[in-house]
């Protein structure tokens, strides 16, 4: 029996749909099929769920005839059910990665004979700026207070089909039978605390950002479910129904100032009709309900809203104050003397443990292990720092004190929050590619790259390095006068992060891809794209499932977005596409891949460490170099500046892989210039070459630079 069905019901959701289905269909627990109930939906809805459907056998489209409405969509999507367990997701919200690994994993481990009947699952939410928040639900308490809604509960099928359980039609349609079956399931629940549905908050047009009358069914829906509950089972459910009924009330999105005191009046009576004898309100929210007193609710309702405005108020000066004694605190460390064995790292703006410095600090550990290495991330990345690394959170108390005492300072961007740097600091500017692009004081020609970049800033941050590392003389050339400055050190000593493409192995490639679920035999393509300034959110210019398609099984192509669009670059599902945006270490990727598809990114200069075909596909170059700017011409074909076959459509690049075209002598020739000119350095060496220096040689200073740093990227070149 298949593991778990998803129901989704659609009417009115083309522009989510494709994301919703492929949330599903790529979950990494593929024991599932896919129900897409189409409501009669005036637009593209169905056409998209067909596509699906024709493409992968778990997906099936139910389509009716007329409109039903989102309760009775679900039931026929039940009805059509085979699998052990019943999801129910709404056409335009994600279910998100893991999620039904951790559905499955905690069916698996609940101490219940024969598994628990409903698995109760937190959720975020995502408004339409795509701002991701949580969804606000404790679900270490009563099942009973998370939020009523058909998706944030996974069903056993058998139960629900034992409990006749259906949804209403109308609105609030998933209210009745959510609810009932979370009373009836008893003990028999189980929880999966990490969110694992995304609900979408749609700017306009949903029914929960339309107000007016239709709302006063949430009081029928409740109506319905007291009248059948036990006394028991009353006293437990009013309070939640009280809660709930009192913040659609408050909320403008759903009823109208005109409608409020009506509304107040209905719930009122419900609640002086079931509320069970001798039990007392647990809030005064609720007493203001149980006596019908809407004069008390406004009451309470405004001094909640002066509350808040007051507690605002109240944070913005205890930060002001926390931030004043900080920056005290901060100056009497500054008169502490330096930890000559301490040294502080950061890697893309406090994003983890990557890049070039975490090659450095992984050497300095090996051969200078006197030295003490903490690493600054910001505290929604600390999850990504491995076991046994120390680290600080940026803007922390242990943060400023270890940033005015370290000796040592390694970083690919900039440390946050402008710190002072003092004599006796070595401040080791990695940067973290080469320049391709325009980059530091060039980009003042091409304002389309240059937002929020002050450039002041810039030269401010450069007066502070003592070291500029480098992994070719093009980068020293183009860092000398971009990030113009007497005070540090060209250091030509190659990328620390490269230096794994001469040191492994056969058996680590073969790891890497099996880790990938890569079948032998096949050829690996890495497709990794860079970021364009002018464009927001992932868009790649190639129709990944059509070149896949073009190059058949034998072929996988990793897919890597750049990581300033995210965790994952949002694919459909394809047997041949693998999202890898969220892979940890994207040297893994390149080892595992048997050539690199790119179009811009500095990604080539290291791949061509490897010395495997790099395929340049540049549709966009020209409004790429008008854009940002370009110190030569990668589609030249002269060696030294092209690193191999090139493609400006996608029929060009199909044919590349189709003909041959990608590994020919004369691509080698250009791979082998292109090595030579941007690779001279890169040996497996380069991070014992800058440990040494840094750690080991007694290397001091430039020139000993102080100042304020601008907090602004010496560079952006991946």
């Amino acid at each position: 029996m298949t593991r778990f069905s998803v129901v989704v019901p659609v009417h009115r959701v083309q522009g989510y749909l494709r994301a919703c289905l492929d949330s599903v269909l790529t979950q990494s627990f593929a024991d599932l099929e896919l129900i897409v109930v189409d409501d009669a939906s005036p637009d593209a809805c169905a056409a998209i769920a067909g596509e699906y459907a024709e493409r992968d056998p778990r997906v099936q489209l139910v389509r009716l005839p007329a409109r039903a409405g989102a309760g009775p969509a679900r039931n026929i999507g039940a009805d059509r059910a085979a699998g052990g367990h019943l999801l129910f997701l709404d056409g335009d919200d994600l279910l998100l990665p893991g999620a039904l690994e951790a559905v499955d994993a905690a069916l698996t481990a609940a101490d219940v004979p024969g598994g628990p009947d409903v698995v109760l699952c937190a959720h975020d939410r995502v408004d339409w700026w795509e701002n991701v928040r949580p969804g606000g639900d404790d679900l270490t308490g009563e099942p009973l207070a998370a939020t009523p809604a058909a998706w944030n509960r996974v069903f056993r099928r058998g139960f629900w089909q034992e409990q006749r359980l259906a949804f209403s039609s109308g609105a609030y349609e998933d209210v009745v039978p959510v609810v009932t079956a979370t009373l009836r399931a008893g003990e028999r629940t189980a929880v999966v605390e990490r969110p694992c549905v995304r609900w979408r908050e749609r700017r306009g047009g949903s029914f929960s950002k339309t107000p007016g009358r239709a709302h006063f069914a949430l009081i029928g829906r409740y109506e319905q479910l007291l009248a059948a509950a036990g006394p028991e089972d009353r006293a437990r459910l009013m309070p939640h129904a009280a809660a709930h009924l009192l913040a659609v009330l408050d909320d403008p999105g759903r009823i109208k100032d005109a409608d409020r005191r009506d509304f107040f009046r209905e719930a009122a009576r419900l609640h002086q009709q079931y509320a069970p004898g001798g039990t007392a309100p647990r809030t005064p929210e609720e007493k203001a309900l149980a006596t019908a007193s809407f004069a008390a609710h406004e009451s309470l309702r405004k001094a909640e809203t002066r509350r808040r405005r007051l507690t605002r108020q109240l944070t913005r000066q205890k930060k002001k104050l926390r931030a004043r004694a900080m920056r005290a605190a901060y100056r009497a460390d500054l008169r502490r003397p330096l930890d000559p064995h301490l040294a502080v790292y950061g890697a893309y703006w406090n994003r983890g443990v990557s890049c070039n410095p975490a090659a450095i600090h992984a050497k300095a550990r090996e051969l200078a292990p006197h030295v003490r290495g903490v690493w600054v991330v910001s505290s929604r990345n600390k999850h990504r720092v491995p076991p046994g690394v120390e680290y600080v959170i940026e803007g922390s108390r242990r943060y400023w004190q270890t940033m005015a005492t370290a000796t040592y300072l390694v970083n690919n961007s900039s440390f946050p929050g402008g710190f002072t740097k003092r004599p006796g600091q070595i401040y080791l500017q990695t940067h973290h590619g080469t320049p391709l692009k325009t980059m530091g004081l060039d980009q003042r020609r091409y304002p389309a790259g240059t937002h929020g970049i002050s450039f002041q800033k810039v030269l401010d941050h450069t007066d502070q390095w003592d070291f500029s590392l480098s992994s070719n003389p093009h980068s020293t050339e183009i860092w000398e006068r971009v990030y113009p400055s007497v005070a540090y050190q060209a250091l030509e000593a190659g990328y620390p992060r490269n230096d794994v493409y001469f040191t492994a192995g056969e058996d680590d490639v073969a790891r890497v891809r099996a880790r990938l679920g890569v079948d032998d035999g096949r050829t690996v393509l890495l497709y990794a794209p860079t970021h364009r300034d002018y464009q927001k959110g992932f868009l790649p210019r190639l129709d990944l499932r059509r070149f896949a398609d073009a190059l058949g099984p034998q072929y996988v192509v990793l897919v890597r977005a750049h990581y300033f669009y995210g965790a994952d670059a949002g694919l459909e599902a394809h047997p041949q596409l693998v999202d890898v945006t969220g892979h940890a270490r994207v040297e893994e990727l390149c080892l595992a891949a048997d050539a690199l598809v790119t179009d811009y990114s500095s990604l080539m200069f290291d791949y061509a460490c490897l010395d495997r075909p790099i395929v340049t596909y540049a549709p966009d170059w020209q409004a790429y170099r008008l854009a940002r700017g370009t110190y030569f011409d990668l589609l030249s074909g002269r060696p030294g500046e092209t690193p191999g076959a090139v493609a400006t459509t996608e029929d060009e690049l199909a044919a590349l892989f189709r003909d041959g075209g990608w590994d020919t002598p004369e691509a080698t020739a250009l791979r082998a210039a292109f090595r030579q000119r941007f690779c001279p350095y890169d040996d497996g060496r380069a991070a014992e070459r800058v440990v040494r220096r840094l750690f080991l040689s007694g290397a001091s200073g430039a020139s000993g630079a102080s100042g304020a740093s601008g907090a602004q990227e010496p560079s952006r070149t991946s």
